[in-house]
């Protein structure tokens, strides 16, 4: 399958086409600026809680709002450019809100995932999620990686070197 950033309503279109075929729909959501280790442990295990799994990107505008200056380092077509060679990930699609709660309540996925910097009990689109009675379900190892220490150890390594 050829995997396109799709647009909030035809992603609900397929979602409903595929929930009717007894698939189990995962979301999960995140900015995605410079693609570690962690983020791919967290979207495979993402994918392992059902059979599709859909990934919410952080527009630019949207991941300036909850990032610090100068963020996101990578624009967004190249994040879901990026996004779309994985394996792991069924269907992408961009949204420009702080969360994804519209996007929950429109999707209805069975699983709403979130990495270990979360606990279900703090995850922002807690309400959103119980509300349609999702599921929370906190993937990934450790929280031990992100973008913003990457970006902070590679400014001080050229700080050094310069």
């Amino acid at each position: 399958m050829k995997k396109v950033v799709r647009d909030h309503q035809d992603l609900a279109q397929i979602v409903e086409k595929l929930k009717s075929q007894g698939k189990k729909i995962v979301l999960t959501n995140g900015c995605f600026d410079i693609i570690h280790v962690g983020h791919i442990r967290c979207l495979k295990a993402a994918k392992q809680e059902g059979d599709i799994l859909i990934v919410a990107v952080n527009s630019d505008s949207s991941s300036e709002k909850i990032k610090e200056k100068g963020r996101p380092i990578t624009p967004e077509e190249e994040r879901l450019e990026i996004l779309s060679a994985l394996e792991c990930i069924d269907y992408l699609t961009l949204f420009s809100e702080p969360t994804v709660d519209k996007l929950i309540t429109s999707l209805k996925p069975h699983i709403f995932a979130k990495g270990t910097d979360y606990t279900i009990e703090n995850v922002p689109e807690r309400d959103s999620a119980l509300s349609i009675g999702a599921q929370i379900s906190i993937v990934g190892d450790p929280k031990k990686h992100s973008s913003s220490e990457l970006i902070k150890t590679i400014y001080k390594l050229h700080k050094k070197l310069s």
